[in-house]
């Protein structure tokens, strides 16, 4: 779990024509596993730290928006540098732009946020070995379960 006092954060794209901070710790970090997410990024999952979007404040460029599919039907918007074209973070539009999944890869010191969760793991690629001490689901969850109670208050005051 990630540990409030190693935020605020930074973090940006390759070539550095943006750049971020994540002014708190996420709500929560998902490992997402599924097929979608391994096409997505082209790796084997996609590591993204949900916050709210106003902790996530641009320092320097001008981020651009990208719609794209998803695999709910409802779109996302990915906010990529325009220059380098990373992804930085996604909006997801069960959400919209109030959360953002801040890519964990983007952050200056990554190994800050490390997973609170490993999703959809039904669809894992085979070699992947999970850690035996974070929780694991085969799809998704009940964040009831799951999320500490810090984190669905400050997502019951994000959605009210």
């Amino acid at each position: 779990m990630t540990r409030a006092e190693d935020f605020p954060i930074e973090g940006g794209c390759t070539c550095r024509a943006v750049r971020y901070r994540m002014t708190s710790a996420p709500m929560f970090v998902h490992c997402c596993h599924c097929r979608w997410c391994q096409r997505e990024t082209g790796a084997s999952f996609a590591l993204n730290a949900l916050i709210e979007s106003e902790r996530v404040v641009v320092l320097s460029g001008t981020p651009q928006a990208v719609n794209t599919p998803s695999n709910s039907g409802k779109g996302q918007k990915i906010v990529r540098c325009p220059t380098c074209r990373i992804a930085l973070w996604s909006h997801y539009a069960g959400a919209g732009d109030k959360l953002s999944f801040v890519r964990v890869g983007t952050l200056d010191d990554p190994d800050r946020a490390p997973p609170d969760i490993h999703i959809f793991t039904a669809s894992k690629q085979p070699w992947v070995v999970l850690p035996p001490d974070t929780p694991a689901v085969a799809e998704y969850y009940d964040r009831k379960v799951h999320w500490p109670s810090e984190s669905l208050a400050r997502l019951s005051a994000l959605f009210g």
